[in-house]
């Protein structure tokens, strides 16, 4: 596995090479951008040391390599999450964000002058090739440094500082778009596009993100200059992907990001996997070993239903390279859900297992996820996996971490849930892996197979007839597990078909929210999902109000936040359904 730890690493015998390249041996940007294609490409062939290899000895001295050189750490230290991945990710950027400032490039009078008050000193016209791209690299470098201080430490210095640095590179970004708006006219070089290549992929991403959150956070960061406007960020992310940009893949990566994860999480599980297909095609011809490109495809056959498929898919991903552990990792996430969905709940385990054991993302997810598999599992089973079902559950709060100076939601709903184990008698949670399938939206995926969901049906309903037969003790926690029971219960009727009965499911769970004495999050949820139950029979009125009392009529339970994202898409999508269908 190569050693991402010490962005130093290697460097002092490039030293003196630094010291000793002539002024007239400098990289020009055109070649800068041909070396950083090469690079890219090498990237998606798995050759992830030889494409840092190639970036390295110029980093230093050309701003896209740079920027290449720095992002491949920052990937790396996203995937890890650890530490010192972190801060040598953010040292790579600071030296990267120095060499975009350097004179040649990044043309400032002071620190304080902005892009703007330039175009209006020289014109747009006036900005030379290098000005322009200067900006865009330094945006770029900006806006991942930001990302990662936020995650680096848990203090609010840390915080407003990234805040700062996103609202910093999201006004040069709206600069450099103004450039693009402003020089229409000009002879469009090779050099150009790849400036408005860039353009398109900022901008859009920005638009796109920003757009997903709940309105009123939207209201709040559009009163201080940002926007989101989905429809913009999509088209602009759509043409940067048609493009022979160096970033055309950097746009097709965040739309499929979008349409096969953001869309699935905090929306309603209704991704365009036919835009998400046709984007991969071209690379999957391309790059067929590639990694991450295989990964993608996997993760498509997934969210057809088509698991059996997705599993040979995530195993090929696995055997393709061995360097970037971490995309292994990616795909044990993946795996562990796939066997779920089909109740291979042993084989669930093993991957669970194997993320505990090498991921370090979170290990309080990771492991209540295995608990709660292992629950599903006969004791005899159990015994054989040398497990302690109980004392993995006691483990999960101890592993607690946080995000942006943060606890993570999913975290926290885990820990609260595990939290029944840590009494000298433990109440067993009821159907604890269905739950948290449920919390990342895994019904909506379940659901495009009828005889899965009809296998999960018959396991739901045999939790109801324990429950009935086999009341809790102490019974506190009676009403609330057997109105988990009943959402879970709504939701494979709801995708077999069976609207009405699903109907009268969710209706227990409302009816039962006064009784309710610790998962207040059951009642909101319920509301939300009989909404999309009536938007799915074409019953707008009824689905906009059900959606709208989820809305307006709770607050501070678990996991809001995330039902907030999906209200937001869910009422988005009823918008648009009320346009077509007046």
């Amino acid at each position: 596995m190569a050693n991402f730890t010490d962005p130093g690493a290697n460097e002092d015998q490039y030293e003196d090479a630094f010291e000793d390249i002539p002024m007239a041996s400098q990289m020009d940007l055109k070649s800068a951008l041909d070396d950083c294609n090469v690079a890219l490409s090498l990237f998606l062939n798995n050759k992830f040391s030889e494409a840092l290899d190639l970036l390295r000895p110029w980093s230093k001295d050309s701003m896209y390599h740079a920027l290449g050189y720095s992002t491949m750490h920052a990937m790396q230290a996203a995937m890890t999450f650890e530490q010192h991945d972190i801060l040598a990710a953010i040292a790579t950027l600071k030296e990267a964000l120095q060499t975009c400032q350097k004179s040649r490039f990044r043309k400032r009078n002071s620190v304080m002058e902005s892009l703007s008050l330039l175009i209006l000193k020289r014109g747009a016209d006036q900005l030379t090739e290098e000005e322009m791209h200067a900006e865009m690299c330094y945006a770029e470098c900006l806006l991942q440094k930001a990302a990662l201080t936020l995650v680096q430490d848990e203090n609010m210095i840390n915080f407003i500082k990234g805040g700062i640095k996103i609202r910093t590179s999201y006004n040069i970004y709206r600069e450099c778009q103004q450039i693009v708006q402003m020089t229409q006219d000009r002879v469009k070089t090779d050099v150009y596009c790849q400036f408005e290549g860039g353009v398109k992929l900022g901008i859009g991403a920005f638009n796109l993100m920003l757009s997903l959150l709940p309105l009123r956070i939207l209201r709040l960061l559009e009163f201080i200059g940002f926007s989101g406007n989905r429809d913009l960020g999509l088209t602009l992310l759509r043409e940067g992907a048609t493009t022979h940009s160096l970033r055309a893949i950097l746009s097709v990566l965040t739309l499929l990001m979008y349409q096969t994860y953001i869309t699935v999480v905090l929306g309603g599980g209704e991704g365009n996997l036919q835009e998400a297909e046709s984007l991969l095609e071209p690379y999957l011809k391309k790059y067929p070993n590639g990694s991450i490109i295989m990964f993608y495809g996997a993760r498509i056959s997934i969210l057809k239903g088509n698991f059996e498929m997705a599993q040979v898919k995530f195993e090929e991903c696995i055997a393709a390279q061995a360097e970037w552990r971490q995309i292994h990792h990616l795909c044990y996430w993946e795996l562990m859900w796939s066997n779920s969905f089909q109740q291979q709940w042993l084989e669930a385990y093993r991957y669970a297992d194997l993320l505990c054991k090498e991921s370090r993302w979170s290990q309080a997810i990771y492991t209540f996820q295995k608990a709660a598999i292992l629950s599903m599992l006969p004791e005899k089973e159990v015994k054989q996996t040398s497990e302690n079902v109980e004392e993995l559950f006691r483990l999960v709060e101890s592993l607690k971490q946080r995000f942006a100076g943060k606890s993570i939601p999913t975290e926290k709903f885990a820990i609260r849930k595990a939290r029944r184990y840590m009494s000298p008698t433990p109440v067993k949670l009821v159907l604890p892996p269905l739950e948290m399938m449920y919390i990342w939206n895994g019904f909506a995926i379940l659901g495009k197979r009828a005889d899965l969901t009809e296998n999960m049906l018959v396991t739901i309903e045999k939790a109801e007839t324990e429950l009935q037969k086999n009341p809790k003790e102490p019974a506190e926690y009676q009403v609330d597990d057997e109105s988990l029971v009943q959402l879970l219960k709504g939701l494979c009727l709801k995708h077999l078909g069976r609207y009405l009965q699903a109907e009268l499911c969710l209706n227990q769970v409302i009816q039962n929210e006064k009784r309710i004495r610790y998962d207040h999050y059951l009642v909101p949820y319920a509301h939300y999902e009989m909404g999309m139950l009536h938007k799915g029979q074409g019953e707008w009125e009824k689905a906009k109000r059900a959606i709208e009392t989820a809305k307006n009529n709770y607050k501070d339970y678990s996991m809001e936040s995330r039902l907030h994202f999906r209200i937001h898409a869910a009422l988005n999508s009823l918008n648009t359904s009320n346009q077509d269908h007046p």
